[in-house]
């Protein structure tokens, strides 16, 4: 991993992270080990700091994009004005995957606002927030047939207790976690749940609720794709899962006080999940992510460029600026852009 430093004097003003670049990774401590390889301190927006330098982990998104197969450039859809309208363009675009014979495919916006970033919202209440529109999303997508035929994972065992208590309290839908608990949970250990015991026969449908804060969950998503779906007539949705995080890397920032996003200190690393400490993980940009479809998809940039990267299957990738109430979109393509080529080339330029 290089690292680069562009300005940095001892006598630097105190350090604070721009909301724009904070990372939503929001459940207890247990995630110190794992996510870089070291132990050190982290606060509830993921955050590691040493010393006066604070860095902060973001993904962008190089490899493992969706094929452009099927694309319809001519295909348009309006940017939702809310969540209900949100749900129902989901809907219809996995509808439409469905309909070209997609088995995996992708849901990602965020969920403390339309406009939001990673980090915006806190832990707990974007927790909450994710459950209940799961639920909304399949009271919309999934007929009243298919209700006991769809299993939802959630990434633990006591998530799966909240959902019964809320949003899914006296439906039929089947609950299902992909870790549970060992004694070194706290450093970010979990035991994975081996997936031939929870599928069972009638399962038509899969939904993998926000996968994202523990690397063995996406590791067990591969393992209930590859066991379960693929060769078969399942299919399977990953919600709000932040797979930007794997598919390439990360640039870790720092600056000053007061200073706007594009003043930066400059440390970068192209580095999130280093393939030599995690090379399972590292592989499902070459295995899994290819044979997924993101059938929905934003993304919102803050800051003086900033914009918002938006996909509707089987519509193109569109980047759109805001100007006074409108969104307009300012670039389009085929398939996904990194997240790294939107905000340092696109939105710039445009």
């Amino acid at each position: 991993m290089q690292l680069s430093v562009s300005s940095m004097t001892a006598s630097a003003s105190p350090l604070t992270i721009p909301s724009c670049l904070q990372h939503s990774l929001h459940r207890r401590h247990r995630q110190i080990a794992f996510e870089f390889g070291w132990i050190g301190g982290r606060n509830n927006c993921g955050v590691a700091r040493r010393g006066r330098v604070i860095a902060v982990v973001k993904a962008v998104s190089d490899s493992g994009r969706s094929s452009g197969n099927n694309v319809r450039a001519d295909f348009e859809v309006p940017f939702p004005t809310d969540y209900s309208e949100l749900l129902e363009q989901a809907k219809e675009a996995t509808e439409s995957a469905l309909k070209d014979e997609k088995q995996l495919m992708e849901i990602e916006f965020p969920t403390s606002g339309l406009g939001s970033v990673p980090g915006d919202g806190e832990g707990g209440t974007e927790m909450t927030g994710s459950i209940q529109l799961i639920r909304e999303f399949c009271d919309r997508f999934v007929t009243p047939e298919k209700v006991t035929r769809t299993r939802i994972f959630f990434p633990e065992a006591s998530e799966v207790k909240v959902a019964r208590k809320s949003a899914f309290e006296g439906v039929s839908f089947k609950l299902d976690y992909l870790t549970k608990p060992s004694f070194f949970q706290d450093f970010g250990f979990f035991t994975k749940v081996k997936m031939s015991d929870r599928v069972k026969p009638e399962d038509e449908l899969f939904l993998v609720a926000y996968p994202y804060f523990n690397v063995d969950e996406m590791l067990v998503v591969e393992e209930l794709y590859k066991e379960a779906v693929a060769n078969t007539g399942r299919k399977l949705i990953i919600f709000n899962g932040e797979l930007d995080r794997i598919r390439s890397g990360c640039i870790l920032f720092a600056c000053n006080h007061g200073a706007p996003a594009t003043t930066l200190l400059s440390f970068k690393a192209e580095l999130d999940y280093p393939p030599f400490f995690y090379p399972k993980l590292a592989a499902l940009s070459q295995s899994l992510f290819p044979t997924m479809e993101t059938v929905y998809y934003i993304h919102n940039f803050k800051g003086q460029n900033g914009g918002t990267l938006f996909r509707c299957y089987p519509g193109p990738w569109k980047v759109l600026r805001k100007f006074g109430n409108k969104r307009t979109c300012i670039h389009q393509q085929d398939t996904m852009p990194s997240l790294k080529e939107v905000a340092l080339n696109i939105l710039p330029s445009s």
